[in-house]
């Protein structure tokens, strides 16, 4: 910045060109910090370049007219903040998209202008790029994504040896790796809820790894349920080929997460005979059904049912864990001006890989995101308006005020607004002595200047009011070497931060002032109603003769943008100031219940999608499904309503073993009367009662979720 910076005022001789280079280096090294390879990294910065030229043409443009420009403001400030729902390159430079913005819009000047400040962001662009590729390029480091591929492999060699032991083999102690794999689990868990993720920091691979964090931890409550009721009954070749595969695709999914050790075989090649020994199991569990009668009773289908499920069950948290990581992997080969512009990896379809899902689930009153971009765009609007009806002289330190301190409730806007005050007066006091000190004499200046932007640039790590006091500093000097004016600098830009400080803690009170912990407890409400409608719709729809697809595709959609609107919550939750009342390990239960309530859903979506024609018609059975099916999603909808501060969460029902067995001598008084082949019959049997083994999964989810929903409820 000193460099670019002296040229533009030494060489150039122009102060418009020096102010436009000195913050758009800022802009453009210390706001901006794009990840990926060297190439994508330089790519990314030259995108900024282009773009910030675009806004400030366009920003001196309205500049003139204080109405058009605020209306400008607000509509910028709002597409720059929601297009990180998006593309997480643009959301990691959305401050400085938004600097190349504020400071032309809000320092009025004709077009002529246009020419000095495109040369002056230009300057800093050209700049920008060896200084990335030479001057310390940052290392990759990805700690949750090392603890993800640790716990994959750790489950993977539990799975191996309770598979072996389930099927009667002595492969020596199985609680070493059972220990081994929840150790690794909870380091998972510990290092999610330590790593401060910014909303507006995620990749797309970034955020398919942080979705394995609720999967990893769903599958191994699933492996901790079935090792509660471990029996070694029948064996089944092809129950225990499906845990084989299972195992093998959980070793190769945590090898393709590593870094440091990728692996030479595709994992789509894992994936495909996973499903394959998943098909075989199914089919197999079908043809060898043995219907009640001749001795053979209700309870002895149920339990026959068992082994096949548990391996259904496990299978459908193995594949999304596996699917995530190929969405990660997907997304990391994209090229750069595809994860610019979000583009989904090629061959990877459905919601969770689709910037336009992602976007769509965010047009939605309660989305975190949504919201915080109104408010951001309202908030700079006004502060722009403000600026120009004031006529102060360096009216666009009130919107970098505005933009400095606003937060996503009126508490810690406030509580900014107090922090950026004090930091600024700091950071006057400290400058306006150095130019007492040393007077304006511009080599003692210019010998300060690189050390006031290295402080400037390390002080926001130790607190935001060092942050502003840096950066104060760094321009009472700057702008006493453009045009000296001793320590009365510092006064007006204190002036101008109050008055853009005012402004974000006006809009911040007005609008949703509850922040991130209401919105938290909402969208949790609403994951969790959704999820329970996509699995009753899935059972009921699945278990009818003339089920409708549609209605289960349109509940799924809801399901999965109420998960992402889920994530961006408590990501915004995590950074959030202040203290919070609801501890992060039971937000963290909270959330592995959407996702084991959601995989349960996408389970049974699954199991009757392949039935087609082939259903039959089983009024008792179905109804009886039905009853099993409310009762259960009516208590998550209960709860869910009880967190919105509507009714209490209710307690957890006990286990209903006897559940399954009704329904199999209801299915057995249809059978009586049914005419259908005996192929069908096996198969309704079958996939009625592996539903319902799922209604009891998510029965369970109970257990899990009671307790932390009732602290968030209170």
């Amino acid at each position: 910045m000193p460099a670019v910076f002296a040229l533009a005022t030494q060489v150039v001789g122009n102060p418009v060109v020096a102010t436009f280079a000195a913050f758009g280096s800022f802009a453009m090294l210390l706001l901006a910090d794009f990840g990926g390879t060297l190439t994508e990294r330089l790519a990314a910065q030259a995108s900024l370049v282009a773009i910030g030229c675009v806004l400030i043409a366009i920003a001196t443009l309205v500049s003139r007219n204080p109405w058009v420009a605020t209306v400008a403001m607000f509509v910028v400030g709002f597409l720059v903040l929601f297009a990180g729902v998006v593309s997480s390159a643009l959301a990691a430079a959305s401050t400085s998209i938004l600097l190349s913005f504020i400071l032309p819009v809000a320092t009025p000047a004709g077009p002529d202008a246009i020419p000095d400040r495109l040369l002056g962001w230009l300057l800093a662009g050209v700049v920008s790029l060896p200084a990335v590729t030479l001057l310390w390029p940052a290392p990759r480091s990805e700690p949750l994504r090392d603890a993800a591929a640790e716990a994959c492999r750790r489950l993977s060699a539990r799975l191996t040896a309770e598979a072996a032991d389930w099927h009667g083999e002595d492969t020596g102690d199985v609680d070493e790796p059972v220990a081994r794999a929840n150790a690794a689990v909870a380091e998972l868990r510990a290092t999610f809820l330590a790593t401060p993720y910014q909303p507006s920091g995620l990749t797309m691979a970034t955020r398919a790894i942080v979705r394995l964090v609720d999967e990893v931890v769903w599958l191994s409550v699933i492996l901790d349920n079935s090792a509660a009721t471990r029996h070694r009954p029948r064996a089944d070749p092809t129950v225990r080929k499906v845990k084989t595969a299972a195992a093998v695709l959980l070793d190769h999914a945590g090898k393709a997460l590593s870094l440091r050790e990728p692996p030479q075989d595709s994992l789509q090649d894992h994936l495909d005979d996973f499903a394959r020994a998943r098909r075989e199991m199914e089919a197999m569990a079908i043809a060898d059904v043995e219907l009640p009668g001749d001795g053979r009773t209700a309870e002895d289908l149920v339990s026959s049912m068992t082994p096949s499920f548990r391996a259904q069950e496990l299978s459908f948290a193995v594949m999304a864990i596996a699917d995530n990581v190929a969405s990660a992997t997907a997304a990391e080969q994209r090229a750069w001006w595809q994860k610019l512009l979000g583009r989904q990896p090629r061959g990877l379809a459905g919601p969770i890989a689709s910037a336009q899902e992602r976007a769509l689930a965010h047009i939605e009153p309660h989305s975190v995101w949504l919201r915080n971009s109104l408010r951001g765009g309202i908030a700079l609007g006004g502060a722009v308006l403000v600026a120009d009806l004031s006529g102060a002289e360096h009216s666009f330190w009130i919107v970098l005020g505005a933009l400095s301190v606003l937060r996503s409730n009126a508490l810690s806007t406030g509580q900014s607004v107090v922090r950026g005050l004090v930091g600024t007066t700091i950071g006057f006091v400290v400058g306006g002595a150095l130019v007492l000190v040393l007077g304006t004499n511009p080599v003692l200046l210019w010998v300060l200047l690189p050390v006031a932007i290295m402080v400037a640039g390390i002080a926001p790590a130790v607190s935001f009011t060092a942050g502003q006091a840096g950066f104060t500093v760094a321009l009472v000097i700057l702008f006493n070497i453009i045009g000296p004016a001793g320590w009365q600098v510092g006064l007006v830009r204190i002036e101008d931060v109050a008055i853009g400080c005012a402004v974000s803690l006006v809009v911040g009170a007005l609008f949703w002032p509850r922040g991130a912990a209401g919105a938290l407890r909402r969208a949790l409400a609403e994951a969790y109603a959704d999820c329970a409608a996509y699995l009753r719709t899935a059972a009921e729809s699945g278990a009818a003769v003339d089920g409708s697809a549609e209605e289960v595709g349109t509940a799924r959609l809801r399901a999965a943008a109420a998960a992402h609107r889920l994530d961006d919550a408590f990501r915004e939750y995590l950074t959030e100031r202040g203290n919070k009342r609801l501890s992060l390990a039971q937000v963290a239960s909270l959330l592995t219940g959407v996702a084991g309530l959601r995989l349960t859903a996408e389970a049974v979506s699954d199991l009757w999608a392949g039935a087609g024609s082939a259903r039959i018609d089983t009024p008792r059975a179905q109804l009886e499904l039905i009853v099993t099916t409310e009762r259960v999603t009516n208590w998550f909808a209960a709860m869910a309503q009880a967190m919105t501060g509507a009714g209490t969460v209710p307690r957890a029902f006990p286990q209903d073993g006897p559940s399954a067995i009704r329904l199999v001598e209801a299915l057995s008084q249809d059978l009586e009367s049914a005419s259908a082949p005996d192929a069908s019959v096996k198969a309704q049997t079958v996939r009625l009662g592996w539903t319902s083994d799922h209604m009891d999964a998510a029965r369970r989810l109970q257990d899990l979720v009671e307790q932390p929903a009732r602290a968030a409820a209170d």
